[in-house]
């Protein structure tokens, strides 16, 4: 399977698209937000992505309240859960002037909608559709974001294979392109995480769904996941981007710099170009080495012409001599007589020999 998300080709035989997850990392600023879309850009990335929630349609106040307390990465906000997804919510008058900057660097754009109004009012703006992990079982939205006829990327953090199923059956009833990302949804940036991310589950996706494309959603520091994702089959990537991980706000901690996602760009375009071929051949830059680390035959002493060749007369030594007799062949030549004279050390060539 193969398909476009703006100008660039998504596929196996393809190069990996980035996604800079610009997030809540835009602080409430637009000029602020215009900025990480540039930077994005000049580090590496394919796209520039936002979140469109409302607080009020994506969070209960109430019901985090009534958790006694907040949990994993929340418990260390300072406002309430609310209030925080109140404070990173995006202003739906900013769509088309982030869409009019990531066309201006060159940049895809496009944003994960969390209500069924952000799922419709983003549609003009966007080429292509991130359904975030949290949503993977409200198939209601699920379906209206594949009813809209563009490419879909699935996360499935925090979800079981049976839930991954569901949602993958529902959205490929209605749309074909389809890019399913592993992911791992815990958000503290600590290195245990690494014990949890499965990329192997990558393995399992393309067993079960091998039209799909392949992808990895990160919350990892460096660049170990995304190189072994990559390596594994996925094509499309994304990790959340800021300029300083030292700011305030829910997304920062975790998220990647300027000069942190250059480089795992940089290590991927690397590996890319290292995973190459299946077909197993002498590579290009290796013809001169055949030469030099190979062995051919070689007159192992001054052999006059007229004498029969044994064993004792023959050595197997580098450099394999262009045109010289291989070690495989060691067992033909002997008996053969010699037609010309051979100073030791000289490769053996069929056209000394005769029978």
């Amino acid at each position: 399977m193969e398909f476009k998300i703006g100008s660039h080709w998504i596929g196996e035989n393809h190069p990996a698209y980035f996604i800079a997850d610009i997030a809540a990392n835009h602080d409430g600023d637009l000029n602020r937000a215009k900025l990480l879309i540039r930077l994005a850009k000049d580090a590496g990335a394919d796209a520039a992505k936002f979140q469109n929630f409302q607080a009020s349609k994506i969070v209960s106040d109430y019901g985090f309240k009534s958790l006694g307390g907040q949990q994993s990465h929340q418990s260390k906000w300072e406002k309430s859960v609310f209030e925080v997804y109140k404070d990173a919510s995006i202003p739906f008058d900013w769509m088309p002037i982030l869409k009019e900057e990531c066309d201006k660097v060159g940049v895809d754009y496009f944003s994960s909608p969390y209500d069924f109004e952000a799922i419709d009012t983003l549609d003009k703006y966007m080429p292509a559709y991130k359904i975030g992990s949290g949503e993977i079982d409200w198939i209601e939205a699920v379906k209206r974001i594949a009813a809209k006829g563009k490419p879909v990327l699935l996360a499935t953090g925090a979800a079981n294979i049976g839930e991954v199923q569901r949602a993958v059956h529902a959205i490929l009833a209605i749309n074909k392109e389809l890019v399913l990302m592993q992911c791992n949804t815990n958000y503290t940036a600590s290195l245990e995480n690494f014990k949890h991310i499965h990329l192997n589950v990558l393995k399992t996706y393309a067993l079960m769904f091998p039209d799909i494309v392949l992808g990895l959603s990160d919350h990892t520091p460096g660049h170990a996941t995304v190189v072994g994702a990559v390596a594994l089959g996925a094509r499309v990537i994304e990790k959340h981007f800021t300029d300083d991980t030292t700011r305030e706000g829910p997304d920062h901690k975790f998220a990647m710099d300027p000069r942190t996602w250059a480089e795992m760009v940089e290590n991927t375009r690397r590996l890319e170009q290292a995973l190459g071929s299946a077909d197993k051949v002498v590579a290009g830059n290796e013809v001169d080495t055949v030469i030099i680390q190979r062995r051919c035959l070689r007159a192992a002493r001054d052999i006059r012409a007229g004498e029969v060749l044994t064993k004792e007369m023959i050595d197997v030594l580098r450099p394999a001599t262009p045109g010289a007799i291989l070690p495989d062949q060691l067992g033909k030549t002997i008996g053969m007589k010699a037609l010309v004279d051979i100073p030791a050390g000289k490769e053996l060539r069929w056209g000394m020999l005769a029978d």
